[in-house]
């Protein structure tokens, strides 16, 4: 009788589905809706005022900021990973430790802004709406890639994302470019023109300063500062690095880059003033990146690894918003691990579909060069050789 009725309960309790037990801890706590926070206060260059020096954090933006910087960070690392074993070719530029830099910018603008910037580009692609398997696979090479694998590390793109630019500082006055279509238009939209420290010093930038503030375009200029141009520390590079001052004539603030909520609160000002019809301002994220500048740079010979593990320690992005998340309640330890749990297998899935995705067929090498244009021929390596491309 004990054992007919030991199996009747054991049925029973089959049927009903489990929550993990951290689960069950999660949705038992008290979670506060939103918490308030100080950020660090913004130098200043020919502004009279400038961002808040407090912001509001509601849990739901707070989680959302979490799950997307920790998606870069695990899409950084599993990069690194198919590079070393040679999935990826060619130039690769990860961006883990500035994550806040592409998240709290994407917090900051709307979806029809416009954002152009240069090869470090995998998290600003993310944030402006591209699939973690879109960008593993295009830098795989692979038909599933954004740019359907022709483009590469360097050149991706989706709507209101110009990419990837392989040229240093090209994308200046290409970002002050579109803001002049943005003026034309009427439309109120704004264009984040983004360059590093090393690219500060191109004379093109400073050429497209002074077209931006002659038209009085809608164009935030901002220097993504991680303390190295390549190998070469900010001050043996630069004669001054107050980049944020190096508009002379346009004004500019320095930003806490390793703070998403600052990144946020700053990225609305200068969105606001440049809307309102002021023109362009530059802004400087104060930032560092983990990795050496490309995969071919192992970042130690330059700069010790006591350097790299203290800013880990200390200004860790990810690490500054979870510690501020967990200390106000708007969420717990387990239920951001549950999050970490998740981005893994979304990214680990993109990574298998990247390795496994078929290359573009040679046929397609001339296709896209031009959008909404009748086909035509293409010349390949010698006079004999004709590829059609296709819109």
């Amino acid at each position: 009788m004990r054992k007919m009725l030991a199996a009747a309960i054991s049925r029973v309790l089959s049927g009903v589905t489990q929550k993990p037990a951290s689960r069950v801890l999660v949705a038992s706590c008290n979670y506060s809706n939103d918490a308030m926070f100080a950020i660090k206060k913004c130098d200043l260059y020919r502004l009279e005022e400038g961002p808040p020096v407090t912001t509001v954090l509601t849990r739901e933006d707070g989680l959302k900021y979490y799950r997307m910087m920790q998606t870069v960070r695990r899409m950084e690392l599993k990069a690194d990973q198919l590079y070393k074993q040679k999935f990826i070719r060619g130039f690769c530029h990860l961006c883990d430790g500035q994550e806040a830099c592409s998240v709290g910018l994407e917090a900051g603008i709307n979806p029809t802004d416009h954002v152009i910037t240069s090869y470090r580009a995998h998290g600003l692609c993310y944030t402006r709406g591209l699939s973690v398997r879109s960008i593993l696979a295009e830098l795989t090479g692979r038909r599933g890639g954004c740019a359907k694998g022709k483009g590469g590390s360097m050149h991706m793109y989706v709507k209101n994302f110009y990419g990837g630019n392989g040229i240093v500082g090209a994308q200046g006055p290409l970002g002050a470019g579109i803001a002049l279509a943005c003026k034309y238009k009427g439309n109120k939209e704004v264009c984040l023109a983004l360059y590093g420290d090393g690219a500060a010093n191109q004379g093109q930038i400073a050429e497209a300063h002074n077209m931006a503030a002659l038209w009085k375009l809608p164009c935030v200029f901002i220097c993504e500062n991680n303390l190295y141009g390549m190998g070469t520390p900010v001050e043996r590079a630069s004669a001054s690095t107050d980049y944020y001052k190096r508009g002379n004539f346009i004004p500019g603030l320095r930003v806490d880059g390793m703070d998403v909520l600052g990144v946020r609160e700053a990225t609305k000002f200068v969105a606001d003033y440049c809307r309102s019809g002021k023109g362009p301002i530059v802004m400087e994220l104060q930032t560092y990146r983990y990795h050496g500048h490309s995969m071919s740079d192992p970042g130690i010979s330059y700069r010790t690894r006591e350097e790299v593990q203290n800013v880990r320690r200390e200004s860790d992005p990810i690490m500054l918003l979870k510690d501020r998340m967990v200390n106000s309640k708007l969420a717990t330890v387990e239920e951001l691990k549950d999050i970490d749990v998740e981005v893994r297998k979304e990214v680990e899935d993109a990574a298998q579909f990247a390795m496994t995705d078929p290359e573009p067929p040679l046929e397609e090498l001339a296709h896209h060069i031009y959008c909404n244009t009748p086909a035509f021929e293409v010349r390949g390596a010698n006079q004999w050789i004709k590829f059609k491309s296709l819109s």
